[in-house]
């Protein structure tokens, strides 16, 4: 052991411990139990066993532990964007998809292919660029990685230019941050605009984070550590004090997450904003009630055109087979083609076949400069090629080609129920394919905009 330093020995890591031990000890607190004139006992942390703690200073280590359950911020409201959970509905037991007959997969793939015939899947291109990117994109010093996230969050802030998302009195909410990448670069993009609010919605705590690096005047970053399942926005205190027009932004958020992220824009917030003053759980029953009503009766109209909380929408989607049912906001449509949950579950894990066959693109090793940078897409990514995608049986039945184009109109049909969800919300809706597959093989870019007659005023 160095001197000055806990001679415990730590097996695992194959060195000593580094933690220094008080005056006198040859052990840390962590390591006191091995010394051999210390009587007192130590004992595994109930809240978290992974450490130990004195048995006769239990009580108070529990009163600051790391592990201890903190109390839940102001904004917190249990399943508020949750979306309804009728038990009936969900099935069971999920069936693997190498234990379907070639029957039940043929009956499956039929379903699938009448219900996305006769509808648009046909995206358009719009990959585009920002000036606030541009000196990073052309900095030699960033490695491939790094490169392909420049060139994805330049092309999500051409698309929010085009939308005339870049403006003064807004609200960014940045769901799914990590470490506020994309946040960062909308802020720079903002350089001399006024009156800029960011809030960075992150439910684990992260490493290297960009936010705290803003000290402009003009612009404010919030971390919300929260499950967005569980995010009130209209109980944000910033958001309350300042009523600000929110746009929505993420880039890759998983599965649930988008559905989760557009119940809690859509439904949590516009019903709260709007004025309503009934419990959670009543709102999000009336809301989802209506989601296959068109909103066209004129009091409805006046009703939204008053205030329209939510200016923009703009989300780059990514690894479908985590949606869930229960989450997923277009329920109503896939029953609206004589579809449910059973169904769902296996299109959602037949998603993944969209980019089966891709392993050697997605698993390039990248260099060390660019490790931090990687830890989303590629991540995704491989998490795609591994799930589902080509099991033994399967390999007999479809060749690659046939299970990408399968994955695909999985992944485009559950896209079509969010955009069928957003347009019944009262938003112009639409999916583009916003950078190449060789940037990422999750290219797809969903927005949204409030219909013309419901487009709100920015607070100056």
């Amino acid at each position: 052991a160095q001197p000055g330093r806990c001679a415990h020995f730590v097996l695992r890591k194959g060195r000593f411990c580094r933690m220094v031990p008080a005056p006198g000890r040859r052990f840390c607190g962590e390591h006191g139990h091995e010394e051999e004139q210390n009587d007192r006992k130590r004992i595994p942390c109930p809240l978290d066993p992974k450490h130990t703690v004195y048995e006769d200073q239990l009580q108070k280590h529990l009163k600051k532990c790391n592990s201890r359950e903190k109390p839940k911020p102001v904004y917190f409201v249990q399943d508020i964007n949750a979306g309804l959970k009728d038990v009936a509905e969900i099935p069971e037991k999920q069936v693997p998809l190498s234990s379907l007959s070639i029957e039940e997969l043929e009956n499956l793939i039929s379903k699938l292919k009448k219900a996305t015939n006769g509808l648009e899947f046909h995206l358009k291109e719009q990959i585009l660029s920002h000036q606030a990117l541009q000196e990073a994109l052309n900095d030699p010093k960033n490695g491939e990685s790094a490169f392909k996230h420049l060139k994805q969050q330049a092309s999500i802030l051409g698309n929010m230019e085009k939308l005339h998302l870049l403006g003064p009195g807004r609200c960014f909410i940045e769901f799914g941050a990590g470490r506020g990448k994309l946040s960062h670069w909308v802020d720079v993009a903002l350089e001399n605009v006024e009156s800029v609010q960011f809030l960075l919605v992150e439910r684990a705590t992260t490493r290297f984070k960009v936010d705290g690096k803003h000290k402009r005047r003009d612009s404010m970053f919030e971390r919300l550590q929260v499950d967005i399942q569980h995010l009130c926005l209209n109980k944000v205190p910033i958001l309350e004090k300042k009523k600000l027009p929110v746009v929505g932004i993420g880039k890759h958020l998983c599965g649930a997450a988008t559905d989760l992220a557009l119940r809690c824009l859509l439904e949590s917030y516009t019903i709260c904003c709007d004025g309503e003053d009934e419990e959670p759980a009543p709102k999000r029953s009336r809301a989802a009630q209506t989601e296959v009503a068109p909103h066209n009766s004129a009091g409805n109209e006046s009703a939204r055109e008053d205030h329209k909380p939510v200016a923009g929408i703009v989300i780059a989607l990514c690894c479908h087979h985590k949606c869930d049912w229960t989450h997923y906001v277009g329920r109503e449509f896939f029953k609206s083609v004589g579809l449910g949950p059973v169904e769902f579950n296996y299109f959602q894990r037949m998603s993944s076949w969209a980019t089966c066959g891709m392993r050697e693109t997605t698993s390039k090793a990248s260099t060390l400069e660019d490790s931090e940078d990687q830890t989303q897409d590629t991540q995704h990514e491989q998490t795609l090629s591994r799930t589902e995608s080509g099991s033994d049986t399967l390999q007999g039945i479809l060749s690659v080609e046939e299970r990408k184009e399968i994955g695909c109109l999985c992944k485009r049909l559950i896209d079509h129920g969010r955009i069928e969800y957003l347009q019944q919300q009262g938003y112009q809706a639409a999916l583009q394919y916003y950078t190449e597959p060789a940037v990422s093989l999750e290219n797809v870019l969903l927005t949204a905009v409030p219909s013309p007659s419901l487009i709100p005023e920015p607070t100056t």
